[in-house]
């Protein structure tokens, strides 16, 4: 190899065009995946405090987000619902009602723009649950595996039902990939997608989410007998290695910047899709951040969806969606 001064590495770095030529990763809005709130009502929008510039929408306003997303190249909005409080109860039966939040949201997307966007479900009971946990809990309170599997599939095929493209377990039960596929084959929803939260990870970075769907108040204790260790990495390969054997089409890591890391991990070892999500920790403390004068935000949202690109993602989950295809158009 040569060497300086016949080496200059800074030449290719001398213009914008020659940046732009020489530019190893490239960030697209094809690249995001727009995760959205769901409420009761109509012409409702609730902002919410912890996450600034994030709202809830009503079935209504999340149908005019998605007609925002095809017209800025979002190919895929992901929902969430904040569920009433008193349709909460302990099996979270509501996530099994064909016309729940959720589904109702799904059919009004599929409504207003057909095939143009890609709905991604949630699939897990927290939203639904009065006690705030991801599962059913026994009589000592902990999140029993099987049962909570069973639920998850029954919650999993009433999305497939309403017209979801992908339905993405994110409980981190041992099995339910297995279980949700053999019921979307026997159910003729053999072209549903499942994305895997496969290395979902027992976070702090997840308070804000809480309180977007209404389950931070109830949450009673923690997660941390299901989701898994912010110290482990060879864990997360094995999650992965089980989920995709069991049917998975995409897996997920979550968080995303704390964990770029495992990130790079999935992608060499399976190369397969693989997802990342900043989540509303990662989101609220870039917005705390511009609010304070520490740096530009619109600099800081590219540069960071950049690093999951350029780490192996091949999409990222993120609030700041919207802002970023405008800045990327």
């Amino acid at each position: 190899m040569s060497s300086y001064p016949n080496l200059r590495l800074r030449r290719t770095r001398a213009s914008a065009w020659s940046r732009a030529l020489y530019r190893e990763t490239v960030l697209t809005p094809a690249d995001l995946i727009w995760p959205v709130f769901v409420t009761e009502g109509t012409g409702v929008v609730e902002d919410i405090a912890s996450l600034p510039g994030v709202s809830r929408g009503s079935v209504d306003v999340i149908a005019k987000r998605a007609k925002e997303a095809v017209e800025l190249g979002i190919p895929c909005l992901a929902l969430f619902p904040n569920t009433p409080a008193g349709l909460r109860d302990d099996e979270g039966t509501e996530a099994h009602n064909p016309d729940n939040l959720m589904c109702r949201a799904i059919r009004a997307i599929k409504d207003a723009c057909g095939e143009e966007i890609g709905v991604l479900t949630d699939v897990a009971l927290d939203p639904y649950t009065s006690h705030g946990q991801d599962g059913l809990l026994d009589e000592a309170g902990y999140v029993v595996n099987d049962a909570t599997v069973d639920a998850l599939v029954q919650q999993a095929m009433n999305q497939a039902n309403a017209g979801a493209d992908i339905v993405a377990p994110s409980d981190m039960m041992d099995g339910r990939i297995a279980a949700i596929r053999e019921g979307l084959e026997e159910t003729g929803h053999a072209n549903v997608q499942l994305m895997a939260y496969a290395a979902k990870y027992a976070s702090a970075f997840y308070g804000p989410f809480r309180d977007a769907v209404g389950s931070g108040g109830l949450l009673k204790g923690d997660k941390k007998t299901y989701q898994m260790d912010p110290a482990n990495s060879e864990e997360a390969l094995r999650e992965v290695e089980l989920d995709l054997a069991e049917g998975a089409d995409s897996v997920m890591v979550k968080p995303g910047l704390p964990y770029l890391d495992i990130v790079r991990r999935v992608k060499d070892t399976f190369e397969v899709p693989v997802f990342a999500y900043q989540v509303s920790g990662e989101y609220a403390m870039i917005e705390a951040a511009a609010a304070a004068g520490a740096g530009d935000r619109n600099a800081l949202v590219l540069e960071t969806l950049t690093a999951f690109k350029r780490a192996g993602a091949s999409g990222v989950l993120t609030y700041h969606a919207p802002l970023a295809a405008k800045l990327l158009g």
